[in-house]
């Protein structure tokens, strides 16, 4: 049985077990989370929160203590972490402490609780590796079936945690296709509120497996107490958050277990995802700050490593291409001063044409009209003119009107008896079937042994599942969503073996597969499908709560009616790239953008890998403002965008954050058109950290216009 993994707080941890081994102690640079053995043999949790001095006066703080792993079928009246109906029938798991373990290697602690059923040879363990500087804690759970016969696994979270405060409050991020990552806040009630998915072969479209939970008051950038969580799954995902009659709330996070009773055999072990999630009580900043540092050192491909710029032939050409013409779009390429030109959807199939989005997915043969002489020779003429090249892909998915489908109609996923239900005029491959995973990793074996110097992939997603049934499974259908990302994680295992470092965007119909299940194999995703410069900053804001700037990918389109500055401006708070007709584009706009790329490239290692601060918020003013910052404080970027301006409306200074008190920043104003100056007062001139942060810049100077930008560098002097 394969893994899934799941992403917990984010404290590394030092694991304490007090006198007879009743009390375990896990600790990170600044929180704390304790469990306590009681005569009983179950385990209870006793604290999270903020670290203290002692860790012999955690049971001294109060509070109820509540189971840490709850089975359903016993005393318990409110949502279970785990329901099992034995081989017996028995509807019950009661968890007794068996065993316990810890290990720590410099920044990463690991530590596990096994619970044994003393009725059934059923195991469960709870393992949990913490990050000590980054104040992240990731919770897991193995399940073993140690009985004779077939068990059912009915829930199966990844994680249970608990908390008493006075009051709740959810901030949730929502949205549609287009409209992703749309934060919404809530105070939750007595009852449950549920997150979840049931798209299958995605995480998200309507709501992202992402969170804050404040505990208290309504956490703002800088303060209040929050837990920042997120689920490490591409597929159906669920958070509940269920407030009892004593005002206690409990948390659950893990696989949807909607249409998904999972059968596991007798000697298997189901692994669930990795919860990830952070603890502090410095606001919403912070656990972004916190999450961020894990990610790049922990939780994405490469995160440390810098990213490319490109340039996509999508808009230029849709389909509608052959060699000669992208080989001119290169040119294009080379004008902007971008590192890689990516070939998008169209390139493929023979019998049936990629010539329109009805046929040929599953043909991963090039098109021999359009690129007679084939992918390689695009990949010497882009190298030719000093550039990588790259390729699109949507290898889960397969037309109708395809020879796969004519090969292999056993392959898809559909119900029996029924029409085919197609999105997008295609359908989804069964990847449970071996056969199929086979399939997936050869198209993209094949293309790199044949093309061994194409330099990134773009792997698309394009349809959720419905209709759905494995062949593959025949009787066992509950399975098949699990079973599915499963093997995707297969397949991604089996590449990421053969090409550690390949640079590949995780797209999927918009930001569908935003999670750090995939990130582990990819080194970016693709937010949203709209790249209108207005309705991105929101989608980006939204998406930097929870992942870092060189993960979130930023386009510069024709899309939206804003000048080429605003839309360059916003891209660059992500990771910059640009899908654009560039045979369209003034001279002074190619000239701009041009210097923006260098622009990019030069602030890009403090973008990427600095800290983020949130300085105004769209949701509150009609103007977003944030800023990145080193880890040295020697360095900074502001961006900041005026939105839905109206005639005289007072937009005050902005204070700014992450500097040195001590030390002197000069501000200078870049990335602006050719031939304009800053009419920022303080462009050129020195002022102290301590001055920025506690007085300011004025950053909407002059006659100030709705939808425009600027982008401010600050370097100590």
């Amino acid at each position: 049985m394969k893994k899934i993994f799941i992403a917990f707080l984010s404290f590394t941890a030092t694991l304490v077990v007090h006198a007879q081994n009743k009390e375990i102690v896990l600790e990170t640079k600044n929180s704390a989370l304790v469990y306590v053995m009681k005569d009983n043999q179950k385990v209870y949790q006793a604290y999270l929160g903020q670290k203290l001095n002692q860790s012999s006066e955690y049971l001294k703080a109060g509070g109820p203590q509540k189971e840490a792993y709850i089975g359903a079928g016993m005393e318990d009246f409110f949502e279970p972490a785990i329901r099992v109906v034995h081989a017996d029938g028995n509807p019950s798991l009661d968890l007794r402490v068996s065993d316990q373990k810890i290990n720590k290697e410099g920044n990463i602690t690991t530590a596990s609780i096994t619970l044994k059923d003393p009725q059934y040879p059923t195991q469960v363990v709870l393992h949990f590796k913490s990050f000590f500087n980054e104040d992240v804690i990731k919770t897991w759970t193995e399940i073993r079936n140690g009985e004779k016969g077939t068990i059912t696994l009915y829930n199966y979270a990844s994680s249970m945690l608990h908390f008493s405060a006075p009051n709740y409050w959810l901030s949730q991020f929502d949205g549609d296709y287009m409209t992703e990552m749309r934060m919404k806040e809530s105070k939750l009630t007595t009852g449950i509120k549920t997150l979840d998915s049931k798209l299958g072969s995605r995480a998200h479209m309507y709501r992202t497996p992402v969170f804050y939970l404040s505990l208290g008051n309504l956490s703002t950038e800088k303060n209040g107490e929050l837990i920042a969580g997120t689920l490490g799954w591409s597929g159906n995902f669920q958070s509940s958050f269920e407030i009892d009659q004593s005002n206690n709330l409990r948390v659950i996070n893990g696989v949807n277990p909607y249409a998904s009773d999972y059968k596991l055999a007798a000697g298997q072990t189901f692994v669930t995802p990795e919860f990830i999630f952070t603890h502090t009580l410095n606001g919403k900043g912070q656990a972004t700050r916190n999450l961020h540092d894990w990610a790049r050192n922990y939780g994405v491909l490469d995160g440390m490593k810098p990213r490319m710029t490109l340039l996509n032939n999508w808009e230029a050409t849709h389909m509608d291409f052959n060699q000669d013409i992208l080989v001119e779009l290169f040119d294009g390429a080379k004008k902007l001063g971008v590192d890689l030109f990516l070939l998008d959807d169209g390139w493929f199939g023979n019998k049936y044409p990629r010539d329109a989005d009805k046929t040929a997915l599953g043909d991963w043969q090039t098109d021999q009209k359009k690129l007679p002489s084939g992918i390689g020779y695009l990949v010497k003429q882009a190298e030719t003119k000093g550039l990588k090249f790259g390729i699109w892909l949507e290898p889960e998915m397969i037309s109708p009107k395809s020879e796969l489908y004519e090969k292999h109609p056993d392959w898809i996923l559909k119900l029996p008896n029924r029409d085919e239900s197609l999105s997008r005029h295609q359908l989804v491959l069964d990847l449970v079937n071996p056969k199929v995973q086979d399939f997936v990793f050869k198209v993209v074996d094949d293309l790199m042994k044949e093309n061994p110097n194409i330099a990134f992939i773009k792997w698309d997603c394009n349809r959720p599942m419905t209709n759905t049934y494995s062949p593959y499974l025949k009787a066992n259908q509950s399975n098949t969503y699990v079973d599915y990302t499963r093997s995707l994680y297969k397949v991604l295992e089996r590449l990421r073996a053969k090409y550690p470092h390949l640079p590949i965007m995780l797209c999927a119909g918009g930001g569908g597969r935003t999670d750090y299940g995939a990130l582990k194999y990819f080194t970016e995703f693709w937010p949203s499908d709209n790249t209108d410069g207005f309705e991105r900053v929101f989608i980006q804001w939204g998406y930097l709560n929870f992942f870092p700037a060189l993960t979130v990918s930023s386009h510069i389109t024709s899309m939206g009616k804003q000048s080429i500055k605003f839309r360059t401006d916003v891209a660059m708070m992500g990771k910059m790239g640009y899908d654009i007709k560039v045979n369209k584009m003034t001279n002074e706009e190619i000239e701009f953008s041009n210097q923006a790329v260098k622009t990019y490239k030069k602030l890009s290692d403090v973008i990427w890998f600095g800290d983020l601060y949130r300085l105004i918020s769209p949701y509150e003013e009609p103007r977003a403002v944030l800023m990145y910052a080193d880890k040295n404080k020697n360095r900074a970027v502001v961006f900041n965008y005026i939105l839905n301006y109206r005639r005289k409306e007072y937009l005050g200074k902005v204070k700014l954050d992450g500097l040195d008190a001590n030390k002197q920043y000069k501000i200078e104003e870049v990335n602006l058109m050719p031939g304009t100056k800053s009419a920022l007062a303080e462009n050129g001139k020195v002022y102290s950290g301590d001055f920025l942060m506690k007085v300011g810049l004025n950053l909407a100077p002059g006659k100030v216009q709705a939808v425009s930008s600027s982008v401010i560098e600050l370097i100590a002097q």
